[in-house]
């Protein structure tokens, strides 16, 4: 990548933050796309957002120390983030570490959530992740949940009135969409005039100085109610920075095993239902002593049990509310719900990445790459207001989208080359990034974090961990953590 196109990644991010520049040789970028077999700038886009997550950690770090730290983020070890289930070993009985088999309902969830052609001549991607929402789209498409019949059932309709009715449905599913259709839309149009990370304060409150500690988000205490990937990868980056995360889910809530092992590092996990009053008012209580409040349920559920943006704020003023969604903040398309494939879709992602790399149609991207892009980008925005908080007070609302994300990595340009990326990283590449533990998974090896600060190393300090294993209350203020050792 040329430096004026990482500048120019790094250079939006660096407007948000909306504060003098990094000093020279504070940030350091090595390395170039390809890493994955797209024409998109996967891995420089990624590493951009990174380096920006640690200028904002750094500025955490100044207001606590008065000192700045060099933050330093390799291009191929970004991109690899991106797929971190490619790197996840399990130790077997025979001592060796080997890549855990995919469950068969994500590899069928794969096969059945592709872009189909409709009878308009156009294509549609209708997603089947989670047993409840692909039971909403078969009834829709009336049809059985294998490619053929959902192939059939697609042919049957036009696009346009598919996604309506999928929507109304309450299910998930895009209309395949150039680039530049997807800008005209009203939705495109919308996200094109926003910020890619939103960061908003939403009531005046007194400064609060950060919690004792050696890290930048020592002592922080972040509640996580989010599933699978932006949402946990958010959580996960704000624990690499020594926060206190706390997933809080329940037992009926579906979840995909594969995603809960590699985006838990370095969190606690528990149990709360909130359909019963007194398990929400444990929320309400968690809550009232948190600093960050991470969402990513569907628009406005949360906020049906009491847990909207503003009963958030009374509840606890000064605290930073974290929206991850589909399609943002706002727009005609804001209230739905959304997935990686349908953003791709619907942004203009699938249709060039098909279009240049040969395919019959359409194609998603060879990774979850908005999934990976959307949680840094949160974690960056919470750093952000995080920041303000401390010099100026107040809430915050901070709003991160896979939609912007997509629409992030197509402002970045296209390669003309790529069918010669690596797509992973090689045997040695991994052997000084890999974190060892022992998880109610069982000993794993793992990509730990690849962002690298001088003073305060990224890291995690607990393993992931068993669903509901942890107590719904907060570690003590300044509690020392030892980190995880890297294998």
């Amino acid at each position: 990548m040329t430096q004026a196109h990482r500048s120019a990644a790094f250079s939006e991010l660096m407007a948000v933050r909306a504060m003098p520049a990094p000093g020279a040789g504070e940030v350091t970028i090595t390395g170039s796309d390809p890493f994955y077999r797209t024409p998109f700038r996967v891995g420089e886009t990624a590493a951009a957002v990174l380096a920006a997550t640690g200028v904002a950690a750094n500025d955490l770090w100044q207001l606590r120390t008065g000192r700045r730290q060099a933050v330093s983020i390799a291009v191929p070890e970004a991109a690899a983030t991106l797929r971190v289930v490619d790197y996840t070993r399990k130790r077997d009985t025979d001592g060796q570490y080997r890549r855990p088999p995919i469950s068969d309902s994500m590899k069928h969830m794969a096969m059945v959530t592709q872009p189909w052609p409709t009878a308009d001549g156009r294509w549609f991607l209708p997603h089947f992740n989670l047993p409840h929402l692909e039971r909403r789209v078969l009834d829709v498409l009336d049809c059985e949940s294998t490619p053929a019949s959902v192939s059939a059932a697609v042919a049957r309709w036009d696009a346009d009135v598919l996604e309506t009715t999928i929507a109304e449905a309450r299910a998930c599913g895009g209309k395949i969409r150039t680039r530049e259709e997807w800008l005209a839309h009203p939705q495109g149009a919308y996200l094109a005039a926003r910020p890619v990370v939103e960061v908003t304060k939403v009531a005046e409150g007194q400064p609060e100085p950060l919690p004792p500690g050696d890290r930048p988000l020592s002592g922080v205490r972040v509640l996580d109610l989010t599933r699978i990937l932006a949402g946990p990868t958010a959580g996960r980056t704000l624990a690499e920075h020594g926060a206190d995360v706390l997933m809080v889910t329940a037992p009926h809530l579906p979840q995909v095993p594969e995603y809960v092992r590699d985006l838990s590092h370095g969190k606690r996990s528990c149990f709360l239902d909130l359909r019963h009053a007194d398990q929400a008012s444990r929320l309400a209580a968690l809550t009232r002593e948190a600093d960050v409040f991470v969402n990513g349920y569907r628009p406005g559920q949360l906020g049906e049990r009491g847990f909207g943006l503003e009963d958030l704020a009374r509840l606890r003023p000064g605290l930073i509310t974290v929206s991850v969604s589909c399609f943002g903040s706002g727009g005609p398309f804001a209230g739905r719900a959304g997935w990686e494939q349908i953003a791709q879709s619907v942004s203009g992602i699938a249709h060039t990445h098909g279009q240049m790399t040969g395919a019959d149609g359409p194609k998603l991207a060879p990774a979850p790459i908005c999934d990976y892009l959307t949680g840094y980008l949160a974690a960056f925005g919470t750093l952000l207001a995080l920041a303000r908080r401390t010099r100026e007070g107040g809430s915050y609302h901070v709003q991160a989208s896979l939609c912007q994300s997509a629409m992030f990595y197509q402002r970045q340009g296209l390669l003309s080359s790529f069918n010669h990326a690596p797509e992973q990283l090689t045997e040695a590449e991994l052997e000084p990034l890999y974190v060892c533990e022992d998880s109610s998974y069982g000993n794993l090896l793992t990509l730990g974090p690849v962002l690298r600060l001088s003073e305060t190393p990224c890291q995690w300090a607990l393993p992931t961990p068993k669903l509901g294993g942890d107590p719904p209350e907060w570690l003590a203020r300044g509690a020392a953590l030892p980190a995880l050792a890297r294998a």
